[in-house]
């Protein structure tokens, strides 16, 4: 762990949290999703909101599927943040319902689901960029698809795009890794070794904010097509990039009502994917907590997250903004 960044942290901690008591927001509580790029989104609205707006805040540790369900039946947890919309259809419903209210696209690029090679082979055979230059030279790649593992949502996807590109005919073979880790790891050694590496990856993560990579060319997005690639029994699989996800925060109706103030924050804050990348990349280097990470972000990016606050929480973490 890098020692100044940990000593940024105890100092941010001890020395802002009087500020709490000078602000009227009340209890509130937040998503911490069970993924990196999320946990780090929870943990600076955390502390802009108890140390800007003086919030007693609760985080819940949960997973979208139960996130949107306890909404849907309690009314709980206030703010749901880093929610992936096009992997639940009752989130359209919620909103529609007046039981949710969309504030900002946490990730204002969106979720990237797409096939890569480094930026190292990519820059020594820039034919490479296109699948019609995979086909073409197989080996340039290693003769490797690296890919998902077996029962993640980009396992079936993956496997129809990679029938309809006729890249098994060409000479490459589909690879599934056992664990997320291992793809990760995979990218890792060729990138130590310069080596071949052609494979599925998502972005915002460490491993595309640590190591640069470049997305193969495909056609475009199209719905019909990418619908048919999530089905094990498409019987007409088709090339078709994935659609770039809307990743939101949102927050219960009541909740925007109640604490106007903290909603607009919290509809100004967002993260770019490379902001979002350069961060967990950061994490990883150093084995830091997610707080660290949040406190790396605070320490790094000011003139980022000044825009997001009011003036009277601006004047809260005015010792921080210096």
């Amino acid at each position: 762990m890098n020692f100044k960044y940990l000593t940024a942290g105890l100092c941010l901690s001890a020395g802002l949290t009087a500020n709490a008591a000078y602000a009227d927001c009340g209890e509130v509580s937040i998503t911490e999703m069970d993924w990196a790029s999320a946990a780090v989104v929870t943990s600076v609205a955390n502390f802009l909101m108890t140390q800007g707006y003086g919030c007693d805040v609760t985080v819940v540790p949960t997973t979208t599927v139960p996130a949107m369900t306890s909404v849907a039946e309690t009314g709980q947890p206030d703010i749901l943040t880093e929610l992936w919309t096009s992997y639940t259809e009752v989130y359209e419903e919620l909103v529609a319902e007046g039981k949710l209210v969309e504030l900002s696209k946490v990730l204002s690029d969106g979720g990237v689901e797409a096939w890569w090679i480094p930026q190292y082979l990519a820059d020594a055979h820039p034919e490479l960029k296109t699948l019609e230059g995979i086909k073409a030279n197989p080996d340039l790649v290693g003769g490797l698809f690296h890919d998902c593992p077996s029962g993640w949502g980009c396992d079936i996807t993956n496997n129809n795009n990679f029938k309809a590109a006729g890249l098994a005919d060409a000479g490459v073979e589909r690879f599934q890794h056992g664990s997320g880790e291992t793809l990760a790891t995979a990218i890792a050694a060729a990138y130590e070794a310069k080596e071949p590496w052609f494979g599925y990856y998502w972005a915002p993560t460490s491993v595309l904010g640590k190591y640069p990579m470049v997305q193969v060319e495909m056609p475009a997005y199209d719905e019909a097509t990418h619908t048919c690639n999530g089905l094990e029994d498409c019987g007409t699989p088709g090339l078709s990039a994935y659609p770039t996800s809307n990743v939101v925060t949102a927050v219960t109706t009541t909740f925007s009502e109640r604490e106007p103030e903290v909603a607009e924050m919290l509809g100004k804050l967002t993260f770019t994917n490379a902001q979002m990348g350069e961060v967990l990349a950061w994490q990883e280097t150093n084995n830091a907590s997610y707080e660290e990470a949040a406190v790396y972000f605070l320490t790094n990016y000011k003139d980022t997250w000044a825009g997001w606050l009011n003036d009277d929480a601006k004047s809260k973490l005015s010792a921080l903004l210096q």
